[in-house]
């Protein structure tokens, strides 16, 4: 098993607009928890971004079109399909939406957010205009954060959680290794993935990268810089009770301060 837990990004600022999409989905999903099978599936069509009926080529019954076809592109973004959706989504927007907004601020973060997961509904439907399954989730928006993290922080460190048996160690990785890998999977699977079959929207998640990359050079202030220096070593590997990163100004160790980490043999 092995899972992304933080990164060494020096927040400025709380990342109110991140804890609080985290706190709105969660919130939606809470109330979607609440609905009998039937009351799900009408909300999730009815929320749902469908690209046939987004493009006009069908439409949904009248007891379901209870919003305009335009607004599911916004509305899509905060609803999930079960718990290790939701569980995911947030922990990536967790991880990687508050370096981005301590970095641009939370309106021009907010601006990026929405716009990402616009673009990625867009690209999913444009990719197959006449499919009727509906969308979900905020991994597109979360996509455009890493694209955005991506060109800001491509030098900071992610921790990953690693548990192999009896193996538990914490590995702090390249974040430009790891979203590079993340985007070509995601690539290499919407090539793959047959248009007509319902599943993981991957389309999606390559138009909200691209998008976050291209969005934050647009919106940076002229004072943010892009492709920061790096904040710590990498390839560090350290038992779980040794790292103890802090994500507040000041609290992280320099990149050639290896003194407080363990060095394995990828050092």
């Amino acid at each position: 098993m092995i899972i992304p837990i933080r990164d060494d990004s020096v927040l400025r600022r709380l990342p109110i607009v991140t804890y609080g999409v985290i706190f709105t989905c969660s919130a939606v999903f809470v109330w979607e928890l609440g609905l009998n099978s039937r009351a799900l599936a009408s909300a999730t069509y009815s929320l749902g971004m469908i690209p046939a009926v987004l493009l006009g080529h069908a439409e949904l019954p009248s007891r379901l079109a209870i919003i305009p076809a335009w607004a599911t592109v916004l509305t899509s973004m905060f609803v999930h399909g079960g718990w290790l959706h939701l569980l995911g989504n947030m922990l990536y927007l967790w991880l990687f939406g508050r370096g981005v907004e301590s970095t641009l601020g939370p309106i021009r973060f907010s601006i990026l957010y929405l716009i990402s997961g616009m673009v990625a509904a867009m690209t999913q439907a444009f990719t197959n205009p006449v499919a009727e399954v509906p969308m979900i989730g905020a991994s597109g928006a979360i996509a455009g954060t890493l694209g955005a993290y991506l060109i800001l922080l491509p030098r900071a460190n992610v921790v990953l959680f690693i548990w192999i048996f009896i193996f538990v160690r914490l590995v702090s990785v390249p974040a430009i290794l790891l979203l590079a890998l993340w985007f070509a999977t995601q690539l290499l699977s919407a090539v793959a993935a047959s248009p007509n079959e319902p599943g993981v929207a991957f389309w999606a998640h390559v138009g909200g990268f691209v998008a976050g990359m291209v969005l934050v050079l647009l919106l940076r202030g002229q004072n943010v810089m892009v492709f920061q220096a790096a904040r710590s070593a990498p390839f560090s590997i350290s038992p779980p009770n040794r790292v103890k990163w802090r994500t507040w100004s000041g609290s992280v160790p320099p990149a050639g301060d290896r003194s407080k980490t363990r060095r394995g043999r990828w050092g």
